[in-house]
């Protein structure tokens, strides 16, 4: 079955446009219930967290609507972190967990993220088959059965004292100072509060959501504001966290930013190092950059690529056995403590490894020298398909064939909003700037309606 409505991380849009509306937040939620719901007992539980968007309010309830009315109980979270909900699913034996959250892009979207039991995302036959139930009639339950929905206090103090045990607790924060960006997000408590009762001195920003603000000029995707802070309070490192904490870019002591490329080239050194590394393999996606593939490779070890979005990242390491991949965006998966991406954790394990070291930050980040990489967003119509097109098509084997043997070129649709991703690494910037720019004209023009 074509997958209508679940792109690369669930189901994303603009809040009050479909896929995105209460209405159908309500049937999403009445198919999920449907498809977990194993037999007739009354005794099956979801948990639904959210980040700090105001449309948050609207889904949940709509969600919450929907589950109930197929026997399931919710367990509301409120503002808690991505991994939080992956956590708790598992921990509180919930059939499903539900993360209302449209990551990194600004206020005015929102999106639903599904968990199994088992705390992992959802694979596609699972998305498959809600797609299947929501398409055709979805029967309510007998009154008798209706579930329940219940707030729960504690959901976010869970996760922060779990988050504290995975780094050693004779490690201690103690002497450093952290500015870490919150992003306006779901961490805005969470994230200051582990620092703190670690030791840190902590500087904290992008930490007074107002429903308007998340992601706005801030976190993972705007990490100027923190670099000011850091040269400002002469900080020890810098954490940028996006709207809902599952991604991670550092901020050295000298304000010079590193993505997850080169976090996970740290940590699958250390892990290498230590016998940690299970099958000497970091599992990445496409979009990761030739210069980590290279220094894996000087390492010794293996370095796959996946489909982008951590789904598929997490997908590929369940299957080899591995516990240590990502994304260049900053999702880092580390399943020995994480079904998913933490940015909270992945920032923890930076700072353990300083204080082991005794290392700063600056010698942390730079574990290899990056091909040079240029990225182009092309914004399309609806109804359009520019990569459909003949002359794109054409265009794009050309300029292939002027970068063959110095680089490469990836072009993909984002699974998450109208945007064709335009790609390229070449040792030659001149050359990749003009493949870049000659291919993302193209698809703009294709892309108009």
């Amino acid at each position: 079955m074509t997958r209508k409505i679940f792109g690369t991380d669930g189901i994303r849009g603009t809040a009050n446009t479909y896929p995105m509306t209460a209405d159908n937040a309500l049937r999403i939620g009445a198919a999920a219930g449907r498809h977990f719901r194993r037999d007739k007992s009354n005794g099956h539980r979801v948990v639904i967290g959210k980040d700090t968007r105001r449309s948050g309010y609207m889904l949940e309830n709509a969600l919450t609507a929907g589950l109930t009315s197929t026997g399931m109980n919710v367990l509301l979270l409120g503002p808690v972190p991505t991994p939080a909900v992956g956590l708790l699913t598992r921990s509180m034996r919930a059939d499903l967990g539900i993360m209302i959250s449209a990551s990194h892009n600004p206020h005015y979207d929102n999106g639903i993220k599904f968990f199994g039991p088992d705390g992992f995302k959802l694979d596609d036959d699972s998305e498959a088959e809600i797609e299947r139930i929501l398409a055709g009639d979805i029967a309510p339950v007998q009154p008798v059965n209706i579930g329940r929905a219940k707030r729960i206090e504690h959901g976010q103090g869970r996760y922060v004292e779990y988050a504290k045990t995975t780094i050693p607790r004779e490690v201690r924060l103690s002497g450093l100072k952290v500015v870490v960006d919150c992003a306006n997000g779901a961490a805005h408590r969470a994230a200051p509060e582990v620092l703190w009762e670690l030791g840190a001195e902590v500087v904290p920003i992008g930490v007074a959501p107002n429903g308007y603000n998340i992601n706005l000029d801030c976190g993972s995707t705007s990490p100027q504001t923190a670099v000011a802070a850091v040269r400002e309070h002469g900080a020890d490192l810098g954490i940028c966290l996006d709207g809902d904490a599952d991604r991670i870019i550092i901020i050295d002591e000298a304000g010079t930013v590193a993505d997850g490329d080169q976090i996970m080239a740290l940590f699958a050194g250390m892990w290498a190092d230590t016998g940690m590394l299970r099958g000497e393999t970091l599992v990445t996606t496409v979009m990761s950059n030739l210069g980590l593939e290279r220094y894996c490779n000087g390492r010794g070890l293996t370095m796959e690529r996946t489909n982008v979005g951590d789904r598929h990242v997490v997908a590929r390491m369940r299957e080899g056995g591995f516990n240590l991949g990502g994304e260049q965006s900053g999702h880092i998966v580390m399943t020995d403590y994480a079904t998913t991406g933490d940015g909270l954790i992945a920032g923890l394990q930076f700072l353990a490894a300083m204080v082991k070291s005794g290392k700063p930050a600056s010698e942390l980040i730079r574990n290899f020298e990056a091909v040079p990489q240029m990225l182009e967003n092309v914004k399309f119509s609806p109804g359009a398909d520019p990569l459909g097109s003949n002359v794109v098509s054409a265009l794009i084997a050309d300029q292939e064939q002027r970068i063959a043997g110095q680089g490469r070129i990836l072009i993909r649709k984002s699974g998450t909003e109208p945007l064709i991703r335009v790609m390229a690494e070449c040792e030659d910037e001149a050359l990749l700037k003009d493949v870049v720019h000659t291919i993302a004209d193209s698809v703009r023009e294709a892309g108009k309606t």
